[in-house]
């Protein structure tokens, strides 16, 4: 499959061998419970309807309720019982295409989608995702294998920026990951968090969905952040945007407006880690002026710390 330059930039491939080959060996059952190898033969657990190839699908695999919903045949994958999954939640709403670094914040978190990706398909699991975009929330299909991973990170690159208007919030994102998707595993929540405003109890809108999602599953919440959204810079007035309702003003960056805007971006921050631990999920924070393999690997090996052991084998906790 040829890779656009922007996906080269985003993912090289040297970079991507050097993370594989100097890192993922110690990484083994981190982000991905160890567990054996795809094992020959059908499995027991379904996966996802499709439709039905004549002389290829064995009739004893089809799918009758979706068959009689659409009155076309449809059969269903069965998953090997080794087989796991892995799904993602990648918010890509207009804040996401704010970037004042090396990267937007939507490129940083298509090259966290990335990171995952390469360790599932390094381990022969299947990677799924949902991706909230132009006002409504997409879903990938489950697939093993570099080629789907890249055909989805090349579509999330691909899609157009800053459209669609308000669409679902963070928490809906989280709780149609949550139902969709049952069976037990890792999910990853890829998103900058800024959505929406403390309710009177002090919790985040999306706080709430990110820990029932935790009492089941292993959850990793990666956090995007750019570096002017933490401190700004003197360079006096300036007209701001507000990526997700459009509003313009204009704002006179006095040495008092950036100390308390630092102030105020310094609280969120600590507002947002608080809650993603409390949750029970992880926390990776990107920064899109940072070296993302580095963080990862970082943060991997922080995680593997904590642990004190790997994972037991033959599946997550």
């Amino acid at each position: 499959m040829t890779r656009s330059p922007k996906l080269s930039r985003l993912a090289p491939e040297r970079s991507l061998k050097r993370l594989e080959l100097q890192v993922t060996r110690r990484l083994d059952g981190l982000l991905h419970g160890e567990h054996l190898g795809l094992l020959p033969g059908p499995g027991s657990d379904l996966a996802e309807a499709r439709l039905y190839q004549a002389g290829e699908d064995d009739v004893r695999h089809m799918d009758w309720a979706v068959t009689a919903r659409t009155t076309v045949p449809h059969v269903r994958d069965l998953i090997a019982d080794h087989e796991l999954e892995t799904w993602a939640l990648v918010d890509l709403s207009p804040s996401m295409d704010f970037g004042t670094a090396r990267m937007t914040k939507r490129d940083l978190a298509v090259a966290a989608l990335a990171s995952v990706g390469f360790l599932t398909a390094r381990l022969g699991d299947r990677l799924g995702a949902y991706v909230m975009h132009g006002g409504q929330t997409r879903r990938w299909p489950a697939r093993t294998g570099r080629s789907a991973m890249y055909a989805l990170l090349q579509a999330l690159l691909d899609s157009p920026h800053g459209t669609g208007g308000p669409g679902p919030r963070l928490a809906d994102g989280i709780t149609g990951l949550a139902r969709g998707q049952v069976k037990r595993g890792l999910r990853v929540v890829i998103s900058d968090f800024l959505d929406g405003h403390a309710t009177a109890s002090g919790e985040l809108p999306w706080q709430r969905p990110l820990r029932r999602l935790a009492v089941r599953n292993q959850v990793i919440a990666v956090e995007i952040v750019d570096p002017r959204e933490l401190d700004l810079p003197d360079i006096g007035p300036v007209m701001m945007s507000d990526p997700e309702t459009g509003e313009t003003r204009e704002v006179i960056l006095s040495g008092r407006v950036r100390a308390a805007y630092a102030a105020a971006a310094a609280a969120q921050r600590a507002r947002i880690r608080e809650a993603i631990r409390g949750s029970g999920a992880s926390h990776l924070v990107l920064r899109t002026d940072r070296d993302w393999i580095s963080d990862v690997a970082r943060f991997a090996l922080q995680q593997r710390r904590v642990a004190g052991r790997p994972q037991p084998r033959g599946g997550r906790p």
